[in-house]
């Protein structure tokens, strides 16, 4: 298997990012592979961001349909127009929400030159203090490992999903099957950046899931091209052993493609084990 187009592993350690009053470290790593396609369509965005005096950090992996413009558009400009929400630190999740909304509506507005439609799923954390919020929009995932155990703290977006295809049939949309259950008969996710022709039937509005961080060891956040071969539990016991998450979500990719996947992967891993070293250890904070 060639090796990842992009991979790389950062550690990271700022005073205030996470909750204590030492310094907190964590480490993040990324891959992502072309794969078995003929393009790339995923794109993934790692920053670290001071906002209003608190230091934050923000995780995507955004899986684009219809050619990479909307994926490479949510890369630049989703975390940007969340750190500049003027509630982002007092109300986050109405400021997630908010921030979506607004980088949908102005990615469409850019988009009415554009003939051909095109998308975009967006799985993405926010590491705040001792909060992990977790927003998402498509088929991208999100999932924690804590004391060993594969939690996912997000819930694809998928057309068959009842409650997803109640919304869509009352706003006057359906979904048929096309080799898989598609809104319109075109697209296998329900929700998604851009898609201007299925407006309002596929939204930009995430779904959001709140954890502590204490006692969660990593997390994963990955396309599809991971999940459609590897179950929850599967990626979270391959790299439970693995302490560099770079290596990690190289081990992840190159698993995925072994076992068959066909679209392109992307994979972020944020190891949150040394944060919690450093809590139970005052002297690892010092």
């Amino acid at each position: 298997m060639p090796f990842p187009a992009a991979a790389a592993s950062v550690i990271v350690m700022v005073d205030s990012l996470l909750n204590g009053s030492g310094g907190a470290q964590f480490s993040y790593g990324y891959s992502s592979f072309k794969g078995k396609r003929a393009s790339m369509e995923d794109y993934y965005e790692t920053s670290i961001s001071e906002v209003d005096g608190q230091m934050v950090a923000f995780f995507g992996v955004f899986d684009g349909h219809g050619g990479a413009r909307t994926a490479q558009y949510l890369k630049n400009n989703l975390f940007k127009n969340l750190c500049s929400h003027p509630d982002f630190i007092r109300d986050t999740k109405t400021a997630i929400v908010e921030a979506f909304r607004q980088t949908d509506a102005e990615y469409l507005h850019e988009e009415k030159a554009h003939q051909k439609d095109a998308g975009s799923t967006a799985s993405t954390a926010v590491l705040l203090g001792d909060r992990l919020l977790v927003a998402n929009v498509g088929d991208s995932r999100v999932v924690a490992c804590r004391a060993g155990s594969a939690i996912p703290l997000s819930i694809d977006h998928k057309p068959d999903r009842s409650d997803e295809r109640q919304r869509i049939e009352e706003a006057g949309g359906f979904i048929v099957w096309a080799g898989t259950w598609r809104v319109g008969g075109v697209l296998a996710v329900s929700r998604a950046f851009g898609d201007k022709l299925l407006k309002p039937y596929v939204v930009a509005e995430p779904e959001i899931q709140e954890e502590e961080i204490n006692g969660v060891e990593f997390i994963i956040v990955a396309s599809d091209g991971l999940w459609n071969v590897l179950s929850n539990k599967d990626a979270v016991a391959l790299v439970q052993d693995i302490t560099d998450a770079e290596a990690a979500s190289r081990k992840l990719i190159q698993e995925a493609y072994a076992r068959g996947s066909t679209d392109n992967i992307t994979c972020v891993v944020v190891d949150l084990r040394t944060h919690e070293q450093a809590h139970q250890d005052p002297k690892l904070s010092q």
